[in-house]
């Protein structure tokens, strides 16, 4: 379909696959093996000034917003979605300080976190805390000019490897949900380290690991907006981030797509090439349609998202919740056109199943989604 992108949004959509061709695919199945952090495919991205596609100019970016950085996820995300996630997760740590953050704070990290001379990460989920974000035990006490961090956070993307972190933690746990504050942390604060790197089934080539604040100070500045509002800014952080979740589905299913329609086209059983057979047309249909109509919602909300920035909830959790179960889906199927050869390591589609597990988990679970969108439709009709 033709979703009349404009001139400069067509370019990122180049720019973005030309990367994904010349840099990712070819090296993607070596760093899932290896699972190693993509740094000089992140370099690449920088030196196109990908990085800072939802920044505003005066912070060094492009000035674009999240239809910009969906167009470039989902591209990446045909090529590989743990690289992908890489990248992605530098702009789920610099959402925060975009969201809430003091003008200080916003000229200090997001032309670094922008140019891609830093990477960022965002430390919310814990051992007890993660559907369940009120549970968070990391603690932030104030002493005289700094705050002191105790706690650990848990499978957090681009640990290890980033240089920011926006870190939530209880400054008061009397205050319930007013009880939780944002602050920023860096890779060099005294008291900071990281737990092992963990073995993951899919997205090998990111990072995922535990990080531990013992006694960990931090200058008293750091807090991202007011003492208090730290879960505000987690769930306006999120509705921003699930697209660009939303559009790595888009992109991988796509990828799964092409390659069983190419192997449907070449495989020849009983004479003739797989793809002749009603049933794997069938199942090919329902594979693009899924794709077409993830990609379609993930755009609308999107475009809507650069409009409204309030009461997004219900749409950022629909396309969410669409394009990462189509994903799921859509990868199994390709693997079951591809039969044998699906499973074996030798044919992309055995890695981009695997890769598709963690879409309908990291950034809040589809089951947590369908939550939130059950909640905003109950609002809508008491309403009415």
């Amino acid at each position: 379909m033709d979703y009349f992108l404009s001139e400069e949004q067509q370019m990122i959509v180049d720019v973005a696959r030309q990367i994904t061709e010349e840099r990712i695919i070819p090296q993607r199945a070596e760093l899932d093996e290896k699972e190693e952090f993509p740094v000089d495919i992140l370099k690449a991205i920088a030196q196109a000034d990908l990085f800072g596609l939802y920044i505003p100019e005066e912070y060094g970016g492009f000035g674009g917003g999240s239809f910009d950085i969906v167009l470039a996820l989902e591209e990446f995300g045909r090529g590989c979605v743990g690289i992908a996630t890489a990248f992605a997760a530098n702009a789920l740590g610099a959402y925060p300080i975009l969201i809430s953050g003091s003008e200080e704070l916003k000229q200090k990290y997001l032309p670094d976190i922008a140019s891609g001379a830093k990477y960022a990460a965002f430390a919310l989920t814990e051992a007890n805390a993660g559907s369940d974000a009120s549970g968070i035990q990391t603690t932030a006490v104030l002493d005289g000019d700094h705050w002191v961090l105790n706690g650990s956070k848990q499978w957090i993307t681009n640990g290890g490897e980033a240089n920011i972190y926006t870190v939530i933690a209880i400054t008061d746990r009397a205050k319930g949900p007013r009880g939780a504050t944002m602050f920023v942390v860096e890779d060099t604060d005294p008291g900071f380290s990281y737990g092992a790197k963990e073995k993951k089934l899919g997205i090998r080539a990111s990072s995922t690991r535990e990080l531990v604040f013992k006694d960990c100070r931090i200058p008293k500045d750091r807090v991202i907006g007011r003492v208090g509002t730290g879960f505000i800014t987690v769930m306006r952080t999120l509705d921003l981030s699930r697209p660009g979740i939303a559009s790595l589905g888009v992109g991988l299913g796509q990828a799964a797509l092409d390659e069983a329609v190419r192997y449907a086209k070449q495989r020849v059983q009983f004479g003739k090439p797989i793809i002749s057979f009603q049933a794997v047309q069938h199942m090919l249909a329902d594979m693009a349609i899924q794709v077409e109509a993830s990609r379609a919602l993930v755009y609308a909300t999107a475009r809507n998202l650069d409009v409204n920035k309030s009461g997004v909830s219900k749409i950022s959790s629909m396309c969410k919740v669409m394009a990462t179960d189509m994903a799921m889906k859509v990868t199994t199927d390709a693997v079951q056109i591809l039969a044998g050869y699906g499973y074996m390591r030798e044919y992309p589609v055995e890695k981009m199943m695997r890769d598709a597990k963690i879409l309908q988990i990291y950034e809040g679970t589809n089951q947590i989604q369908r939550n939130v969108i059950g909640q905003e439709l109950n609002k809508e009709y008491i309403n009415k």
